[in-house]
C-alpha cells in the first residue's frame, strides 16, 4: 500500500479490520472443529465478530495498547457511521467500530507479530466473556 495509513478515514480502517478479523476467527473455529457442517461453524464464527463480542474484547485489551493504538481504537470508535447496529446497542456498535480499526490499522502497517497478539487476545476474551 502506498497510501500513508494515518489517512485511511478510521471506517475504512475498520472495513478492512472486520474482514481479517472475521478470516482470522474463521481460520481459528475450523481448526478447533474441523468436521462441523459449514452452518454450525458459522454460528461459532458469529459469536466472535459480533459488536457485543468485540465490544467486551477491545476493554479487555484496552491496558495493553500502545499510545498511537489507542488513538486508532478511538478514532474508530468516535467516527459517525450511517449504519445503525441491528443486534447491539450502540455504545457497543461504537466499540466494536474502534476494535475494527485498530486491526484494519495494524494490518495496514504490516506489523503482523502485533496484529497476531491483538487478535489473540481478542479472540480468547471473547470465548472468556461467551462461554
Amino acid at each position: 500500500m502506498q497510501k500513508n495509513i494515518n489517512q485511511y478515514s478510521p471506517l475504512a480502517l475498520a472495513y478492512i479490520g472486520d474482514g481479517v478479523y472475521e478470516l482470522y476467527v474463521r481460520t481459528r473455529v475450523i481448526e478447533e472443529h474441523p468436521n462441523l457442517p459449514a452452518h454450525k461453524l458459522h454460528l461459532k464464527t458469529v459469536k466472535y465478530v459480533k459488536a457485543h463480542a468485540q465490544s467486551n474484547s477491545i476493554e479487555a485489551m484496552l491496558e495493553m495498547l500502545t499510545e498511537e493504538e489507542t488513538s486508532v481504537y478511538k478514532r474508530g470508535r468516535n467516527a459517525k457511521s450511517a449504519t445503525v447496529p441491528k443486534n447491539a446497542n450502540m455504545t457497543e456498535y461504537r466499540r466494536a467500530t474502534g476494535f475494527e480499526a485498530l486491526i484494519g490499522y495494524t494490518y495496514l502497517s504490516g506489523n503482523t507479530e502485533r496484529l497476531n497478539e491483538l487478535m489473540e487476545r481478542a479472540f480468547l476474551n471473547a470465548f472468556d466473556i461467551l462461554n
